[in-house]
């Protein structure tokens, strides 16, 4: 028997915030929680259901033998190589693609004239130049001086723009291999001019330059099951899909020059001089990077540069799917190895005189913790180098990357500067993981390698220093990008060409997401171990979307469908509101009792539908008319809809009793608060619920995102406490990315603008850290 209790009224709170931003009406129970069904691609016996490779996965495989020369006098890079490519597709291929990327600075190039522009002031010479590309680019691009099967016989081509496509003599089969050769040139291209990856850099104080070798030689296009040959052209932002393979190249460069490059060096006893080679030897057991070329050997090559002799620095790549390298008589080199899985693996840092005072002391560092790092969250680091190179800029390729960080011309640097160097030095080693082991198509979705991979990259900052500033990652920092305008927003599944704003929506977004995966949705331990599993399940393959979607619920058993949705299909911001609380106590109830006997109505002859009254004029004979003994009590009287009501009342009270004293007791001291939060965003997002008490304690509740899926923009839920409430707080620790906080609490609290919380930050640091706000790094010049 059930006890009466009543529910009096303590106070009510209602209050009403923002309108809803979202503009179009649309029905309570939408489509968030639907399957993504045909969204995804049919599982094949390519690419299992559960987001793992398939029976019958296949991929393409591309060798390189080439010989490179770095003539510096000219500024020309020039080439000749051995491709050799494996089908092992079940498919005839009649023709092979190739990527020239370097066509990029092509003055033709049609991606130099398909974006706009505008005349911005002040003007530099720069971008004046930039307005005409014919001039800018003059002479640039790759020229194919020939191409021919491995006998010598000229094959036959055809370059558009960026890429060039090579016809078969003979069909190529399953199972077989072509061997091909081809003798290339190009200018090499001042990109702190003209932009690029790859390129050089010449510094006025000492008349030398930096060359970053990259995307320099003709580079096999993916060809894949699910969209056969990947030959999107290069506009310079989609980045790369590409076979893995092995490589041995042979670089002739100036004699002074030192190379860093993808994979292992096989001749330093032969570039090296003995003292060199001697450091080199004892860096691979040291605990602390070891100078194997000096700042004072780097400055004296500045003074007397060599440009009449030459030396070739050979390497040799496995498993690979590119090959980069950078070259100058600029670079300080040193060198720290660490174990990972058992084996060595060489950190390295490749650094002018410019960025001594950071690199020195940091670079090294850094790349062994990020190899440590992302080994612990992905797979274990296979390959046996991870080297970072200061060349100004920001770019990744197997083995080696592109980094910034140089210090100011009296030694010292900003902490901005520090952190901002630390943070790109992580993210471009850990491109090692995402795209170069997990080789996903970046030309297709740049979110898989860059949210991926910052993702990680904030996991691997927070391990730096718990206090790391990130500027991305944390929820609240993608605020003011969901904010913007839906004319402004794109889904971050959208193809990487037309992506506007392009940071925040393949790298903040995902990133963002993946960390509100991991600490609000699913959990670490369950996140955790499902992204690892990715990563083990593609490595050294070609994985899509669909793969990581599956496999992340494959591999945790929580069904994700409704967060792909909003966070990668859709543009709906998180906005919760919490619009009203109702706070109740009890008090004892008395017994009901009613007695309603129901209203007898004669039963209607009228027909109420068309079809009742043509059934009669047929002459329909009906059962009950037939056999009588079928007609009942409600045959003659209907009940009204009121009957059925009090019935239900009779039925509830049968079902009560008066509580006694003693058992009231239970429940006299209870408070109850009745909640009601809107959708006023579009995407829906767990509730998370911060309780806090007339005795100055708090407790966090969590409710899943499910609460929504059958209203999707309205909910009302009773929370029962054993102690009464002062203050509620939604998404206490910003950890949902809401975008309109003045709507999460009751009582309504102030929100500090943005420049109120700069004034307090600014006021604290300089009050309490100002002589460690810019560090003094005037180590030796």
């Amino acid at each position: 028997m059930k006890k009466i209790i009543t529910l009096c009224a303590l106070l009510t709170a209602g209050f009403t915030f923002a309108q809803n931003i979202r503009n179009n009406p649309k029905s309570n129970h939408g489509n968030k929680f639907e399957q993504l069904g045909t969204i995804l691609p049919t599982p094949n016996s390519y690419r299992a259901a559960s987001g793992a490779p398939g029976n019958d996965y296949w991929q393409q495989r591309a060798d390189y033998d080439i010989d490179a020369f770095l003539n510096e006098k000219e500024l020309r890079l020039e080439g000749s190589g051995q491709i050799t490519y494996y089908n092992n597709s079940p498919d005839v291929l009649s023709y092979l693609w190739l990527q020239l990327d370097e066509n990029q600075h092509n003055p033709n190039n049609e991606s130099n004239y398909f974006d706009g522009s505008k005349v911005t002031q002040p003007l530099s010479d720069v971008q004046l130049e930039g307005l005409d590309p014919k001039k800018q680019l003059k002479d640039g691009g790759v020229n194919i001086l020939s191409l021919t099967d491995a006998t010598g016989k000229g094959l036959s081509y055809t370059v558009n723009y960026t890429m060039m496509r090579v016809d078969l003599p003979a069909p190529l089969r399953p199972g077989q291999q072509f061997i091909f050769k081809v003798k290339w040139n190009y200018k090499i291209p001042e990109r702190m001019k003209v932009g690029g990856r790859g390129g050089y850099e010449y510094f006025e104080g000492d008349g030398n330059s930096l060359f970053t070798i990259a995307q320099w030689y003709p580079r096999m296009c993916v060809y894949n099951d699910y969209g056969g040959w990947n030959n999107k052209q290069f506009t310079g932002r989609g980045e790369f899909a590409l076979a893995f393979g092995n490589f041995k190249v042979r670089m002739k460069v100036p004699a002074d020059h030192v190379v860093a490059a993808t994979g292992v060096c096989s001749n330093y006893a032969e570039v090296l001089n003995p003292a060199q080679l001697a450091k080199w030897t004892a860096s691979q057991t040291s605990d602390k990077p070891v100078e194997i070329v000096t700042l004072e050997e780097a400055k004296a090559k500045e003074k007397a540069p060599d440009h009449a002799n030459f030396k070739t620095w050979s390497y040799t790549a496995e498993n690979v799917r590119d090959f980069a390298w950078g070259s100058s008589r600029k670079f300080v080199w040193d060198a720290m190895g660490i174990k990972q899985a058992g084996k060595t693996v060489m950190c390295m840092s490749y650094y002018p005189k410019e960025a001594y005072g950071l690199y020195s002391k940091y670079s090294t560092k850094t790349v062994a913790h990020t190899i440590r790092t992302y080994s612990k969250y992905t797979i274990n680091y296979p390959y046996p180098t991870a080297i970072s190179v200061e060349a100004a800029n920001g770019m990744e390729y197997p083995m080696i990357c592109f980094n910034y960080g140089r210090t100011e011309a009296d030694g010292t640097y900003t902490e901005k500067t520090k952190y901002g160097m630390i943070g790109v030095i992580i993210h471009e080693v850990g491109h090692n993981f995402f795209p170069m082991i997990v080789n996903s198509d970046e030309r297709q979705w740049s979110w898989m390698d860059e949210g991926l991979n910052t993702f990680v990259q904030f996991l691997t900052e927070q391990e730096f220093d718990n206090n790391y500033p990130s500027a991305r990652g944390p929820a609240y920092k993608i605020v003011d990008y969901m904010k913007m305008s839906k004319d402004q927003l794109e889904p971050i599944m959208t193809n990487s060409e037309n992506i506007n704003n392009f940071g925040a929506n393949a790298y903040g977004k995902p990133a963002t997401a993946l960390n509100i995966l991991r600490e609000t949705v699913m959990g670490r331990e369950l996140f955790d171990f499902a992204f690892k599993q990715y990563a083990q399940r593609w490595e050294f393959k070609h994985p899509t979307p669909a793969d990581f979607f599956r496999t992340m619920e494959d591999a945790s058993g929580v069904d994700l469908d409704w967060f792909w949705r909003a966070w990668f299909y859709d543009t709906d911001p998180v906005d919760i509101s919490l619009d009203s609380v109702k706070a109740f106590t009890l008090t004892k109830g008395t017994k009901v009792e009613e007695k309603i006997e129901p209203v007898k109505v004669n039963r209607p002859d009228a027909f109420d539908h068309i079809s009742k009254m043509r059934n009669r004029e047929s002459g329909m004979k009906f059962l009950v008319d037939i056999d009588t003994s079928l007609r009942d009590y409600y045959y003659y009287n209907k009940p009204t809809e009121d009957d059925y009501k009090a019935k239900l009342t009779r039925d509830e009270n049968a079902k009560l009793s008066t509580m006694t004293d003693e058992e009231f007791k239970k429940y006299e001291n209870n408070y109850y608060y009745e909640l009601v939060f809107s959708n006023k965003g579009g995407a829906v997002m767990p509730l998370i619920i911060q309780w806090n008490y007339a005795d100055g304690t708090s407790e966090v509740e969590r409710i899943s995102a499910y609460i929504w899926r059958k209203d999707e923009d309205k909910v009302t839920k009773t929370f029962v406490k054993y102690k009464e409430v002062k203050s509620i707080q939604l998404d206490p620790y910003r950890e949902t990315a809401d975008i309109n906080e003045s709507n999460n609490s009751w009582p309504k609290a102030e929100v500090k603008t943005r420049m109120e919380i700069f004034k307090s930050k600014r006021s604290a640091r300089f009050d309490n850290n100002d002589v460690n706000f810019m560090q003094k790094a005037k180590e030796k010049r």
